[in-house]
């Protein structure tokens, strides 16, 4: 009598497409990715005094400082009311560093986990993402509290770009999951990296159209301006909700054409670094 053949579940193997995001397989997991996304929201305010009120206050002093600083101070102009200019920039530049940030993390912070149970390792840079996401919905919800109170002034003037803030959304994620991937992959070799990226985050704010619109830029810096994948979503943001600002759909096209370019280079060099990490960590 013929014994049954076995069939395997799950094969694990090395080989494979450096391109192949392995969707499917992700999918499979998506309850391992809702349970690391609730536990790193969880665990921000976990044995805190103020809890998730704490994503209100960081972009509030911010806001203020940058206020105080920036407008009083540098007199700096702004597209529309100060206040605003800065609470959404604030509140998209929040979202995008630290996404960047704990992305880079992924391999360094679990390489413990990763060498003892297996899973689609880019489980975890997107489940920091999608976490991010949530603690970003409640700093939005901020800036369409003032929003609406600039809105009932008559001080801003909305349009139809502001159907394309989940867009926008999107492509901070992808390019903070590229960047992201690229780092936490350089660092499991060169471990001097990660105090190289917090500098340089530091810095690429201010090449950012955070605290200053694009308008306010002249000659080069203008030109460069445009180059920088975050120009175009921070003054489509801008000029959606506020509805001023030196915005073109030229700009949105650069950025998304370089953010996509960055997240291929990410899964590529991610998936090479998967197979031989345990190695050099």
């Amino acid at each position: 009598m013929n014994e049954p053949q076995q069939k395997w579940t799950e094969t694990i193997g090395a080989d494979h497409s450096l391109f192949d995001l392995k969707l499917k397989e992700v999918w499979r997991y998506k309850d391992l990715v809702y349970m690391f996304v609730k536990r790193d929201f969880v665990s921000s305010f976990k044995q805190t005094v103020l809890g998730p009120v704490w994503f209100f206050i960081n972009p509030i002093l911010t806001t203020i400082v940058y206020l105080v600083i920036f407008g009083g101070i540098a007199k700096l102009p702004t597209d529309g009311p100060p206040l605003l200019f800065y609470l959404a920039g604030v509140t998209l530049w929040n979202y995008f560093s630290t996404s960047l940030i704990t992305t880079s993390y992924t391999f360094a912070g679990n390489a413990g986990m990763f060498g003892k149970v297996y899973f689609p390792r880019l489980v975890t840079p997107l489940s920091i993402v999608i976490s991010n996401l949530m603690r970003f919905g409640v700093q939005f919800l901020l800036f369409i509290l003032a929003w609406v109170y600039y809105l009932i002034k008559g001080e801003v003037h909305p349009n139809i770009w502001i159907l394309a803030t989940p867009f926008l959304i999107i492509l901070m994620a992808f390019f903070a999951l590229g960047v992201g991937m690229i780092f936490s992959s350089l660092t499991t070799k060169y471990k001097d990296l990660s105090m190289l990226l917090g500098f340089g985050i530091s810095l690429y704010m201010y090449a950012t159209p955070v605290i200053y619109p694009v308008s306010a830029l002249t000659g080069i810096f203008r030109k460069l301006a445009y180059y920088n994948p975050l120009t175009g979503i921070f003054e489509c943001f801008k000029y959606a909700w506020i509805g001023a600002g030196d915005f073109s759909p030229a700009m949105l096209g650069i950025s998304s054409v370089i953010i996509l370019i960055l997240l291929m280079i990410g899964v590529v060099v991610f998936n090479k670094v998967e197979k031989t990490f345990m190695d050099t960590v």
